[in-house]
């Protein structure tokens, strides 16, 4: 039978010359539609694919390779003397080489304002049906989707030794691409439809880089990114200088960048071991670093900063007075830039859609052995209706917002979490301790002398008074805590007692 090689791509990249070696090595090549006249045009010969069917082409296009001549072709396994009987009796050649690349479905969906039917207008039917077949018969077809194999195939077509683990990798690359394929459409549906938890799951994600190392040094790692575009995310992010991401850089950074989407007014996070280390609001970045560098000058060396804004170069010069890992912002001018530059272990990432705030169908997951968490993102604070003066003393405006402020940043601390703040500031962070008293004491016995007159903040309830025993002499003035303990009481009356103000949000976040 004669050598033959279909061709049906929506990435054409490398194509004619890799159909022009497969012409001189014998093949006949069999293409569809805008394959086919790009072929044709660099001088390619060229079999359509209805002189292989003997059908027309129809339905605009739907139906062009579903047929039998096709798919016998690709499916028959050449060992079986009977399927090779069969297509000699029906006048079928076999097809050797399969190259086919799918409908742009995932371009096409990113469209702004993309409608449903144009959405599934570019769902592809007969270019997966065709990878499966020559993929399932893998010892037979060589398949190929993804144009960096073109060079393989072609030097094992050149040397006639065909190498079976090839034949096995190719495979995989088909059933991993039209796995991918669907999901990608499967998730659209399931956003079209406003299916928030469906009974199957498929996520869909694509290698972005290699990492140094994971957690630690002899941990392999990997970043991947979800297929779908996330403005504001890390994975938009432009890196300006440095060495690469890490795990834990990236999972740090991560951190900072949820914790920075909480404010509008300018900010600066810093992170360290995926918890904050100081959040400071300010009238601009520079005032707002300074206010986060001061909350704590020690954890700060070595960890992320996260601004929402252009660093200039006098913060540039302020930054560069200590080591950072990551310094990831808005921007940063020529200046700063030159400033920075000059740390030759600092990553500077820029995102410039670092205000962007994240999809509302935004899912956190953590993997656990054997299955997978999901959930919505934690993406509200408290209603403001629901908010709950609970105490003699009430907050005057600028309390309120303080305590808002201390709320948004203990939201952002791994449980069980305490927040202090004062002036737009934190000044003492209690973080991820087995219980609320151990987090209380932490975040005073940091603040120190900066406890009085601050805030406080609670991820979560106080099931005792203690928590507000130990504030009162420290000198908070004001906290704010979801409420909803069985004995609330007893912290409103020590509250009272000591002239403390006490807001209820009725809505935790614990962060695990």
């Amino acid at each position: 039978m004669k050598k033959r090689a279909l061709i049906s791509v929506s990435d054409k990249t490398g194509i004619v010359e890799f159909s022009k070696i497969l012409v001189s090595l014998g093949f006949e090549i069999i293409s569809t539609g805008g394959t086919a006249k790009t072929l044709t045009e660099n001088n390619v010969p060229v079999i359509s694919i209805s002189d292989i069917t003997n059908f027309p082409e129809c339905l605009d296009g739907r139906v062009k390779t579903l047929h039998p001549n096709v798919h016998a072709g690709l499916l028959a396994m050449r060992s079986n003397k009977e399927h090779m009987k069969q297509l000699k009796d029906l006048k079928i050649n076999t097809i050797d080489v399969v190259v086919v690349n799918l409908y742009p479905f995932k371009s096409t969906i990113e469209k702004p304002g993309v409608e449903f039917s144009d959405a599934v207008e570019n769902i592809d039917i007969g270019g997966p049906t065709m990878l499966r077949a020559a993929a399932k018969n893998y010892q037979d077809v060589y398949v190929v989707v993804d144009p960096k194999d073109y060079l393989v195939v072609l030097d094992e077509l050149k040397s006639g030794k065909q190498n079976l683990d090839t034949k096995r990798y190719l495979m995989y690359k088909v059933f991993s691409h039209t796995a991918v394929y669907d999901t990608l459409i499967s998730n659209y549906l399931k956003n079209e439809l406003k299916i928030e938890f469906p009974e199957q799951i498929s996520l869909a994600f694509e290698k972005a880089q290699d990492l140094r190392y994971g957690e630690n040094p002899h941990q392999n790692a990997v970043f991947y990114k979800e297929c779908f575009k996330y403005e504001g995310s890390l994975r938009e992010a432009i890196q300006l200088h440095g060495k690469e991401l890490s795990y834990n850089n990236i999972n740090d950074t991560n951190g900072a960048l949820d914790l920075l989407r909480e404010f509008d007014s300018p900010c600066v996070v810093a992170v360290k071991h995926a918890n904050p280390c100081g959040v400071g609001l300010g009238k601009d970045i520079f005032n707002a670093y300074k206010k986060a560098y001061e909350s704590d000058p020690v954890s700060i060396f070595g960890g992320i900063v996260a601004a929402n804004g252009i660093i200039d170069e006098k913060t540039a010069e302020e930054m560069s007075k200590i080591f950072l890992e990551i310094i990831i912002a808005k921007g940063f001018t020529e200046d700063a830039l030159e400033v920075l530059k000059q740390k030759q272990n600092i990553r500077l990432l820029e995102l410039k859609n670092i205000n962007s705030p994240l999809k509302q169908n935004t899912y956190d997951m953590k993997k656990v052995v054997g299955g997978l968490l999901i959930q919505k993102i934690d993406d509200r604070i408290y209603d403001e209706n629901e908010l709950e003066f609970v105490t003699d003393k009430k907050p005057d405006k600028k309390t309120l917002d303080e305590l808002k402020f201390a709320f948004k940043v203990v939201k952002h601390c791994k449980s069980n979490a305490i927040a202090l703040s004062l002036e737009d500031c934190t000044v003492g962070l209690g973080i991820g301790q087995t219980n609320r008293i151990f987090a209380a004491k932490q975040a005073i016995e940091h603040a120190g002398e900066r406890a009085k007159g601050s805030v406080l903040a609670s991820d979560a309830f106080f099931p005792f008074s203690d928590c507000v025993e130990e504030a009162a002499m420290a000198g908070v003035k004001a906290i704010i805590q979801p409420g909803g303990s069985v004995r609330d009481k007893e912290s409103i009356d020590a509250c009272n007692k000591y002239k403390i103000a006490m807001v209820f949000t009725k809505m935790r976040h614990f962060k695990h």
